[in-house]
């Protein structure tokens, strides 16, 4: 028992957040024989945001097969328990204590839970209209995605007749699934951009099967009717325009930002561009013993890609405590990126001889391009030169990292720029 009555507990290694990446992370510790695994979700119900998307398309990377979201869940749940790993459900992190344990908040009390490793897998939320600043009136039927999920298919409530969707992501579309379950018309999908940012699939099967138009090139000004919505006010980006869309419904949908919040009370450092923490090939952060992997480090990617980059981290983290070596987590070469992309992940080269996830650095454009022309460079050395298969503003591009062993680990920051 500690002085402020929490009680002592200990572990190997202490996953927060039991999300894809953080179930994904456990059960890769489990097989790589961390014998103590524990994962802390603040949910009832461990699986993340999986759990309330009741549409196929989950699992096809890493799991070679096609699941809903719930049955996405509940698998890499039941893995993670036939693995040995323990998962605490209703369990918050509340912040750290002195000596660099977890505070954590449940039913069964208040704990303080210390680790040889911990592993961050908090996730990415996406960001509220208030977060978007889009003026108007704040009457009832405005929703994020994740809260229009939950709405309906966790709670069945009724959420309007005639819906908005701002945002043309992927998970955009999904929204347009949720709300024709709910028996929801859905007026439209706008965005700011030129073009939609989801895969053509997905825009031709809105168009054919739902009727739903994607409206590029226009924004939000403004939402109006209250105490409930009526309507919102559209505004054409290329010359001003204005017009009125009648709805009772808007859903903000995409820009995300991650759950950073614990990652920043204890100290790691946060790159100004994906808004989480700065990682190296491995996940681990700036603060040595603290990793990070899935949305957290770089929002958003698929449930599964999350997946893959948890066991990618999971299985540096075992690596790790067995060889028991120490690292100067402020040391390595920066990893720096030009003005046509928003942020590169991970951010920082500390042993050539480690890969990321899936073998790939992440990048994420600011711009749409067909087969962009790249060079990777350190100093005046270009450590590798080609050509990428497209560039869309909001998704992921993945670039080689063939250049690795190229890297001088003395030298200045490596630097990755879209030719013209």
């Amino acid at each position: 028992m500690n002085t402020d009555g929490r009680v002592r507990h200990e572990a190997d290694v202490v996953v927060v957040g039991g999300g894809p990446s953080g179930l994904a992370a456990a059960v890769a510790l489990r097989k790589a024989g961390v014998e103590r695994v524990e994962v802390l979700e603040r949910e009832s119900v461990a699986g993340g945001v999986p759990r309330h998307c009741d549409h196929p398309g989950y699992g096809m990377r890493d799991l070679h097969r096609v699941l809903t979201g719930p049955g996405y869940a509940r698998h890499y749940a039941d893995l993670a328990a036939d693995a040995g790993a323990v998962v605490h459900t209703g369990a918050t992190v509340t912040g750290w204590s002195p000596d660099g344990g977890l505070e954590v908040t449940s039913s069964k009390g208040l704990r303080t839970v210390h680790a040889s490793a911990i592993l961050l897998a908090t996730g990415a939320r996406e960001r509220p209209r208030a977060a978007r600043w889009v003026p108007g009136d704040r009457g009832q039927g405005v929703y994020t995605t994740g809260q229009l999920q939950q709405a309906v298919y966790f709670h069945n409530q009724p959420v309007g007749r005639r819906a908005l969707i701002v945002g043309a992501e992927h998970v955009s579309f999904s929204a347009i699934t949720t709300l024709r379950h709910a028996g929801v018309e859905v007026a439209g999908l706008v965005t700011e951009l030129s073009r939609h940012q989801s895969y053509e699939a997905f825009r031709w099967g809105a168009r054919l099967a739902f009727t739903v138009p994607v409206l590029t090139g226009v924004r939000v000004v403004e939402v109006y009717g209250k105490p409930a919505v009526t309507g919102v006010t559209l505004e054409r980006v290329a010359d001003g325009h204005r017009w009125n869309v009648p709805c009772d419904t808007v859903v903000f949908s995409g820009d995300w930002i991650p759950d950073h919040e614990l990652a920043r009370l204890r100290g790691v450092r946060i790159d100004s561009a994906t808004r989480g923490p700065e990682i190296d090939a491995t996940g681990l952060t700036s603060v040595d013993g603290v990793y990070a992997a899935g949305n957290l480090c770089h929002p958003v990617e698929t449930a599964d890609v999350a997946a893959l980059t948890g066991r990618h981290v999971g299985h540096a983290v075992a690596a790790r405590l067995r060889s028991r070596s120490d690292l100067v987590t402020g040391a390595g070469v920066p990893i720096e990126v030009d003005d046509s992309l928003c942020w590169v992940s991970p951010q920082r080269i500390r042993s050539t001889a480690d890969l990321p996830a899936r073998g790939k650095l992440i990048l994420r454009p600011r711009i749409f391009a067909r087969i962009p022309a790249v060079r990777v460079v350190q100093g005046v050395r270009v450590l590798w030169k080609g050509r990428l298969t497209r560039f869309i503003p909001t998704r992921p591009t993945l670039l080689t990292t063939s250049w690795l062993p190229r890297v001088d680990p003395n030298g200045p920051p490596v630097r990755i720029e879209h030719l013209p």
